[in-house]
């Protein structure tokens, strides 16, 4: 796939991505719908399972499209957001916190820190979108963080992801008898499509306002 270079390759690589994932969800609950009680029982486990994918998914690859599409244009830490100035050092920081490592090298990482705000953004650290193969509402608000979305936003989604998600995608993928009822289907299907949604709008906003200036 060609880099983000504009706003315009930005929103077409995130959308298409998108949409993908939101055919696959819609085949799949036709299929449920048109299924007799003995395949939708199968199916609507599977909706569980695919839509938490497609969740975790996209919120990986559109996040990284998005800090791509800021490194592309070679901006120096100084003409940016603090954020992205706070995120080239906190992979480095998370190993310093796993580490045995010395007071001489602790004062290096300062140093780095004070005096390297001139550094170019140009390169992302794939750690920074790290979902964890376990994409609950805290991990999901440090990949906000992480790119500048207010994940206050998404303050009243957090109960859909932890619960319905996540939790019940975790209790199929470990052999559990979850049921899924089939009066859930649209409002599972209709909310992941939703989140999917805002959080590629959040990101377009971003792009397209420049937020990721500096004020």
């Amino acid at each position: 796939m060609s880099k983000p270079y504009t706003d315009t390759d930005l929103s077409a690589q995130i959308v298409e991505d998108r949409n993908w994932c939101i055919k696959e969800i819609s085949d799949l609950k036709s299929a449920i719908k048109r299924g007799d009680a003995s395949l939708q029982k199968v199916l609507l486990r599977a909706l569980i399972a695919i839509c938490y994918a497609h969740w975790e998914g996209y919120v990986r690859f559109s996040g990284r499209k998005y800090l791509e599409h800021v490194a592309l244009r070679r901006f120096r830490y100084q003409q940016l957001d603090r954020q992205f100035f706070r995120n080239y050092f906190l992979p480095r920081l998370a190993a310093l916190s796993t580490s045995k490592t010395s007071i001489a090298e602790r004062c290096e990482l300062v140093d780095e820190i004070l005096d390297n705000s001139n550094r170019r953004f140009s390169q992302v650290n794939d750690e920074l979108i790290n979902t964890k193969a376990n994409l609950n509402f805290e991990v999901f608000t440090d990949i906000c963080l992480v790119c500048g979305v207010p994940a206050k936003s998404f303050a009243d989604k957090a109960t859909f992801i932890d619960i319905v998600l996540l939790k019940r995608r975790n209790a199929i993928a470990h052999g559990e008898d979850t049921m899924v009822a089939l009066d859930e289907l649209d409002t599972i299907a209709q909310k992941t499509i939703g989140l999917m949604r805002m959080f590629g709008d959040a990101l377009e906003n971003l792009a397209v306002l420049q937020t990721y200036k500096a004020n």
